[in-house]
């Protein structure tokens, strides 16, 4: 049996459904256990893979550069954070000129304000690319399928209930698919 870690595959979810995201938890003790993040459908992500707009940018660092992005799909935004760590995520959005349209794939991360009971959840990305229309529309199909998969999954085995309470994401799925091109 090998020992080499392997990446998990990433999810695809539509901001929808991340942005009610919150809950994260390690399956073990170990020092570098993976972070995973419940999904309200009931899987757990640790990584994602989200295509949309790129529609807002800032450098919000102070000593060096460090992006802010906010990458919208036809359910909602995803906030997409990278720094010193993720070179080839500040190329692309410091490259890139509003709007554009961009895959990323990374890490969720989790923020709990100190003035708030919320949860901001967010992507550290691994990669992002530029990509065209075409690739954005499948992106849309392919995750409603596989959104659409993890809802009735979870409503056989009634995950995430408990921590996210019932919702009923078909809504996303079908503002999802009424955006296609």
């Amino acid at each position: 049996m090998s020992t080499e870690m392997r990446r998990e595959v990433a999810k695809r979810v539509f901001a929808g459904e991340f942005r009610d995201a919150g809950h994260t938890f390690k399956e073990s003790e170990e020092e570098r256990a993976p972070t995973y993040l419940l999904l309200p459908t009931g899987e757990k992500a640790n990584r994602v893979f989200a295509v949309g707009t790129l529609t807002e940018k800032d450098d919000i660092g102070s000593d060096s550069e460090y992006w802010r992005a906010r990458v919208v799909d036809p359910t909602g935004t995803f906030l997409v954070y990278a720094g010193q760590y993720q070179p080839e995520a500040v190329d692309v959005i410091r490259d890139v000129q509003p709007p554009e349209y961009v895959a990323v794939v990374g890490k969720p991360d989790t923020y709990e304000p100190d003035d708030s009971d919320d949860v901001i959840t967010s992507v550290r990305p691994e990669s992002m690319t530029v990509v065209d229309a075409d690739t954005r529309d499948r992106w849309i199909a392919e995750t409603a399928e596989r959104t659409l998969e993890r809802i009735k999954d979870g409503e056989l085995s009634g995950r995430a209930g408990e921590v996210y309470g019932e919702r009923d994401y078909r809504r996303v799925v079908t503002e999802a698919l009424e955006n296609l091109e």
